[in-house]
């Protein structure tokens, strides 16, 4: 399970490393587009972030009801909640894909679809710039990818391809049998 804040590449690191490794992607995120029929943006747009809290923690748990071993990456957000933060710790290996607040600012410059990154009146954070919310964004988070995370890569400076070897090479040393001669 990938975790981490917007613009950290979740979505398409769990494509390419799902390609690696031969298993099924899903992202959260378009499970709670396909059942609501609406974008993430529409939803916080029509029912408020709480409501879009709401579907991302159903879709969660459907990710434990589906079939094999699967890459899964999860809105930004969704450790806000406890019930979620249990749930990926029960689904398997979660891996945080940290960034500094600059490099997420540059990737998600344009902001579109980013309904947390409104500099608007509404925004309740009272930021002004995008990266004044990613800054915030991050302190606040910060300790809840702690919490979860089994696995830490660091994605500044790295395409979406050499994060997911960097995933794939985590993922192989934490699973392999430690070095050494067995306890008798």
């Amino acid at each position: 399970m990938l975790v981490g804040i917007m613009g950290t590449g979740k979505s398409t690191v769990a494509g390419l490393l799902g390609g690696m490794l031969g298993l099924g992607a899903v992202d959260t995120d378009q499970l709670v587009e396909g059942r609501a029929g609406r974008t993430v943006a529409e939803i916080f747009k029509e029912d408020g972030e709480a409501g879009f809290r709401v579907a991302e923690a159903r879709a969660i748990a459907e990710v434990g009801e589906m079939a094999g071993p699967l890459v899964v990456s999860v809105g930004g957000g969704a450790v806000l909640a406890p019930t979620n933060r249990s749930a990926m710790r029960a689904l398997g290996t979660v891996v945080w894909l940290r960034a500094r607040p600059a490099t997420l600012a540059e990737r998600l410059r344009a902001g579109h679809d980013r309904p947390l990154l409104s500099t608007g009146p509404g925004n309740p954070r009272g930021a002004t710039t995008a990266h004044d919310i990613l800054v915030r964004l991050s302190t606040e988070r910060r300790p809840l990818y702690e919490e979860v995370a089994d696995i830490v890569v660091d994605v500044d400076d790295l395409s979406a391809l050499e994060v997911a070897r960097r995933v794939a090479d985590a993922l192989t040393e934490r699973e392999a049998p430690a070095a050494g001669p067995r306890p008798r």
